[in-house]
């Protein structure tokens, strides 16, 4: 496929003089093109949340594989059967190159510009596909685990498989301890781990993607409209608050046994965040993130 004036894809470009190539969006074809960039700023996340980090590519994981954070790494997690296309993009204009990936109604799963000029250059080396070409190679995605009596790491996928609708249906089959949580209590959460230098890790959710951070958190600011900006590690989380339309305290096993989350839903119950522990990270901050959590009011 050659390059096109424009871009028929919702939200891959914001200007008319840009050439869009169609690239392979099959795993692990994919998965290997990502890695290859070696500093991107890359961005997951819709109206509600948003996560935004520049780095390079950990290698990412698909629904069903282990998962892991690295400092300094971007995080991304995906549904191999949910991402339908990728392309690359270029402007014309400023020479920024960015790539798109999609779900099959057009939806943003994951976008990331590429900050240096051999990211660039080696963009243009992208085997570009012909439309179409992903349904012969599809392959067939990985069962859903068993959330309802499973780990952290099940629940993270359960949410990709659909954004997390049909789970919350179904919670009061879930096996663990869950609870309503006040949605405004979650400012006073990140000021208070900032103020005490707890780290904390993120996720963020697009349809079929997650993208996530963990570190300390070095600012919080809170705009008059309810905006909540958190800077975590080398990353920039972004909720709007007024949009949290439910959090819930989930408490699944993780590395250091029982570890709660906190899982932030919008109206049309799509979890949009988590707020948690990922893997190994002391027992002292495990313990000091259980107790805060013990201690949060329920809605």
């Amino acid at each position: 496929m050659t390059d096109h004036e424009g871009c028929a894809f919702e939200g891959c470009c914001g200007r008319r003089d840009s050439s869009v190539r169609l690239i392979d969006a099959r795993m692990p074809e994919l998965v290997r093109c990502l890695t290859l960039f070696r500093y991107v700023q890359a961005v997951t996340g819709g109206p509600v949340a948003r996560i935004d980090q520049a780095g390079s590519y950990a290698v990412p994981s698909l629904r069903g594989e282990a998962f892991a954070v690295a400092p300094g790494a971007i995080a991304l997690r995906l549904d191999a059967d949910g991402v339908d296309s990728a392309v690359v993009a270029r402007d014309r204009g400023t020479d920024a190159v960015s790539l798109h990936l999609f779900d099959a109604d057009g939806r943003t799963v994951h976008q990331g510009r590429l900050l240096s000029d051999g990211d660039r250059l080696l963009a243009g080396l992208v085997d570009t596909v012909h439309a179409g070409a992903r349904e012969p190679g599809a392959s067939t995605p990985p069962a859903v685990p068993d959330w309802e009596n499973g780990d952290q790491l099940a629940q993270f996928d359960a949410i990709l498989a659909d954004g997390g609708p049909a789970r919350r249906t179904a919670f009061h089959r879930y096996r663990g301890e869950h609870r309503a949580i006040d949605v405004d209590v979650l400012p006073a959460v990140l000021d208070h781990v900032c103020s005490v230098g707890l780290p904390i890790g993120v996720a963020v959710f697009a349809p079929s993607a997650m993208q996530a951070c963990a570190g300390r958190v070095h600012v919080t600011d809170r705009t008059v409209g309810g905006r909540l900006f958190a800077a975590i590690d080398h990353s920039s989380v972004e909720i709007d608050l007024p949009s949290v339309h439910a959090c819930r305290l989930v408490r699944s096993t993780a590395a250091h046994g029982p570890t709660s989350a906190l899982e932030l839903d919008d109206g049309d119950g799509n979890c949009v965040a988590v707020v948690t522990q990922f893997g190994i990270v002391g027992q002292d901050v495990h313990g000091a993130w259980e107790h805060l959590t013990e201690s949060l009011p329920d809605a």
